[in-house]
């Protein structure tokens, strides 16, 4: 058994080569990828990685709300692992971003890859380019034409300009410069539309229905968040009338239960359920199986940094979707470069033309670039045994904290069902 030995949480922030406007949030000058990292320690010393999305430092309590629920767990028992999260989900901070560390560990201690460990094989995966910016058509196409000349058969253009007859255009004109040599995915972003800086664009099941129609007039082989995420019947509803497959899935941070229910009502006809926001590895792949239940598709999605990649890429490998569908692969230059995006990893994930090799190491397949997080992290957190009693002591007094660890030591030595734990 890997017991769960100490938790700690980083906050990383890696300068961009030039400042980068994310499509998704209108009016951002990003000129850092910032993100949170966790590192898991078991007392046989292995460690484990995963990765989550940040604005600042409001990952420095983690540690401490979550060390008290893992702390001398078994770190390769993912079922346990994943209702301990829950738990700590209850009170409204949904974290199960750490769980691919816990799979990072098992992964080690077996010999295994993430891929191996979910029944495939490291593979050949195929890739889609992924932009990030807001353009104008002109611009648009110069980045398509850059995408199609260093190899790519495959991209997906952000389109939801505040005028609608920009974002038709601009489909329409890319579509005739491109003339089919690469396919052209278009992501509207209205899944979780934020303006806090500038206004975005708001749109409805009609203006949905209307650009799903120039899309497919113009050969896009999907559209991809359209509308709300939450609005789950005008989602069916555009599903049944598109021409095109609409696409979606990313960011259900209550993961599969909700997820099961957009499947049976066939809200998208492609699912794009990103592990590091979607309840982690095995609620993904839970939801994989059942998209084949189903007869829809599956295609992995990822932006984060390289871990988040790595994570998706181990997953999609082994789904049994990577014959026919494509991974996302988050490109955007000069602001989001490979090297930018990829700082935090010994070796970054260097695209070949439009596919990419999946790593065969054992856990998720890479390895943390020590010097770039001494220079760009901190560590925010920490929890191991002695600090966890100290904190117990001080947070519930000696008599409470006693009879805490008197009922936690009999449950670890009765035989318990984890589904109850």
């Amino acid at each position: 058994m890997s017991k769960i030995k100490q938790i700690e949480i980083y906050y990383v922030s890696i300068p961009l080569p030039t400042i980068f406007y994310p499509a998704w949030i209108p009016g951002f000058p990003q000129n850092e990828n910032r993100f949170a990292l966790i590192r898991v320690l078991t007392e046989d010393g292995i460690e484990g990685w995963s990765t989550g999305p940040v604005i600042g430092k409001e990952h420095a309590t983690l540690a401490n709300l979550i060390g008290p629920y893992l702390i001398g767990e078994d770190a390769t028992d993912i079922e346990t692992i994943q209702q301990r999260i829950r738990e700590v989900s209850y009170i409204g901070w949904r974290n199960f971003w750490i769980e691919p560390a816990f799979w990072d560990i098992k992964g080690k201690v077996e010999g295994k890859s993430l891929c191996e460990l979910l029944g495939g094989k490291p593979r050949t995966v195929k890739l889609y380019a992924s932009t990030g910016e807001l353009k104008n058509s002109t611009q648009r196409i110069k980045e398509v034409e850059q995408r199609y000349n260093e190899g790519f058969t495959s991209i997906k253009l952000k389109i939801h300009h505040m005028d609608e007859k920009m974002d038709n255009e601009q489909v329409q004109g890319t579509a005739k410069a491109m003339d089919g040599k690469i396919d052209l995915h278009v992501d509207a972003n209205q899944g979780w539309r934020v303006a806090m800086i500038s206004n975005a664009p708001l749109w409805d099941l009609e203006r949905a229905k209307r650009f799903s129609d120039v899309c497919a007039a113009a050969g896009v082989k999907s559209l991809e968040e359209p509308l709300a995420m939450d609005d789950y019947d005008s989602l069916c509803e555009l599903t049944k009338y598109s021409k095109i497959p609409v696409a979606g899935g990313e960011l259900h941070s209550y993961g599969y239960p909700e997820l099961k229910m957009m499947i049976e009502r066939k809200c998208y006809s492609i699912f794009t359920p990103d592990a590091v926001f979607c309840g982690g590895v095995a609620q993904v792949w839970n939801v994989i199986q059942l998209l084949k239940k189903h007869n829809l598709r599956f295609s992995g999605h990822t932006w984060l940094n390289g871990i988040s990649f790595a994570i998706n890429l181990q997953i999609m490998a082994a789904s049994g979707y990577a014959d026919t569908e494509e991974i996302e692969y988050p490109y955007a230059p000069p602001g989001w470069t490979v090297e930018a995006r990829d700082q935090i990893l010994e070796e970054p994930f260097y695209h070949k033309k439009s596919t990419i090799e999946t790593p065969t190491a054992p856990g998720l397949g890479f390895k943390i670039n020590k010097k770039t997080l001494r220079k760009y992290g901190t560590r925010i957190g920490i929890m191991n045994q002695p600090r966890l009693t100290v904190h117990s002591l001080r947070s519930f007094g000696l008599k409470v904290s006693l009879l805490m660890d008197k009922a936690l030591k009999e449950r670890k030595t009765n035989t318990f069902n984890s589904n109850q734990a």
